[in-house]
């Protein structure tokens, strides 16, 4: 877990740190916007609303496979009765959620994945939204340029002319075939059948098979398959506004994965980077 860092948004000082590459923000310093004395009641407030639920939900289907996903169905349906009110304690122990996260100590109060920060602060003043997301951005720009960031997925594909060296790695980097099994199964979220498309396995299969590894199946993606799944997504989006089901999307992400990662193994189309 990174320092903690600070923005100064309209007079606001917002604490941030990073965990596994992901930034929080402290929701308790963005409501002092609001109330400097009642941060706790404003954002019960936000978490009333059924609006707040559904979006908070959907983005721990999406990035989180321990959600509990029934305590978020009978939260959901609860939201915006007038006797609804729901904590970010209660959230989290209710529903296993890891968007949200309540720290003690010097810097404690409750934090929240920058998505999550960025929404409440819709929520609570468009005005204080984007000067923190100027904010955001000028402190992320500084440390892209101070630590010069390997891993700036960006200015990885923006260097396109890498070559891979042996055969070895060619096989290991080609995606498989889909068997039977993989095709008819029905996946929870989209983020695993991206990865099933491209790396032959679910989150969770590949931490229980790694399990004193640190991170997760995309934290060891090769400059390769970084590119190829920046792509599925674009794709897989595009697919589901066709209306594709999804057994006939994962067969269709599968094959594109593969061709691409030929394309890219077998050409000078990604550079290392300097």
């Amino acid at each position: 877990m990174a320092k903690n860092r600070k923005i100064n948004v309209q007079g606001i000082d917002v604490v941030l740190y990073q965990d596994n590459k992901e930034d929080f923000m402290s929701l308790t310093d963005i409501a002092r916007h609001r109330d400097s004395e009642r941060s706790d009641y404003i954002l019960q407030n936000w978490m009333r609303n059924r609006s707040t639920i559904e979006f908070i939900g959907l983005w721990e289907k999406f990035n989180n496979p321990d959600f509990n996903s029934i305590e978020f169905d009978g939260i959901r349906n609860m939201a915006g009765s007038n006797s609804f009110s729901l904590t970010p304690k209660r959230w989290i122990e209710a529903t296993n959620a890891i968007g949200i996260i309540s720290k003690t100590g010097r810097y404690g109060g409750t934090f929240a994945h920058k998505d999550i920060a960025f929404e409440f602060a819709t929520w609570l003043s468009a005005e204080f939204k984007f000067y923190l997301i100027k904010e955001f951005q000028r402190l992320k720009e500084e440390e892209s340029s101070t630590k010069k960031l390997e891993w700036d997925l960006q200015r990885t594909i923006s260097k396109i002319n890498y070559a891979i060296h042996t055969d070895a790695i060619k096989e290991n980097l080609i995606p498989l075939s889909l068997n039977a099994k993989q095709k008819n199964f029905i996946y929870a979220d989209e983020a695993d059948l991206l990865n099933v498309a491209l790396f032959g396995k679910t989150a969770k299969e590949w931490r229980d098979e790694n399990l004193n590894a640190k991170g997760n199946i995309r934290d060891i993606a090769s400059i390769e398959q970084l590119v190829v799944l920046s792509n599925l997504e674009s794709i897989n989006a595009m697919l589901i506004q066709q209306g594709m089901i999804q057994k006939e999307r994962l067969i269709k992400l599968n094959g594109i994965a593969i061709n691409q990662m030929k394309t890219l193994i077998n050409s000078n189309v990604l550079n290392k980077l300097k």
